[in-house]
């Protein structure tokens, strides 16, 4: 069983930094790639970071490139979003992903939904 955990979210305002946590259990980490997805209301979810099983290998919106930094510790099973120069348009719920498969090689977008976490919400004021 998965269980993917996020925190971080809150209320920023425009130009700041946030960093998102996405603590994972019940599945050998290591072995998944795990993405950000955000939604905003009324649209669909938007793959906003991935990052590679391996740790090397990293995708990023357009709209976000520049701007945030996925990383990984597979040691404390935990992925991270760092996001900086925050615009209004970064307005939504952020919900951590891991892949359906081990060492999956769909990519950008995964083959299948996987697991998701509840989601955290970042707010970012003009």
């Amino acid at each position: 069983q998965v269980q993917l955990t996020e925190s971080g979210g809150r209320l920023v305002q425009a130009g700041g930094s946030l960093r998102l946590s996405c603590a994972a259990s019940g599945r050998t980490f290591s072995r998944f790639a795990m993405g950000w997805f955000r939604q905003a209301p009324g649209k669909e979810p938007e793959l906003v970071a991935r990052i590679g099983w391996g740790g090397g290998r990293a995708y990023y919106a357009d709209s976000v490139k520049g701007r945030f930094t996925i990383s990984r510790d597979n040691t404390n099973n935990t992925v991270y979003l760092q996001m900086s120069s925050l615009k209004p348009e970064d307005t939504a719920v952020y919900h951590c992903n891991m892949d359906s498969q081990p060492y999956g090689t769909a990519w950008p977008l995964p083959r299948t939904r996987g697991y998701w976490g509840q989601g955290t919400q970042v707010t970012v004021s003009s």
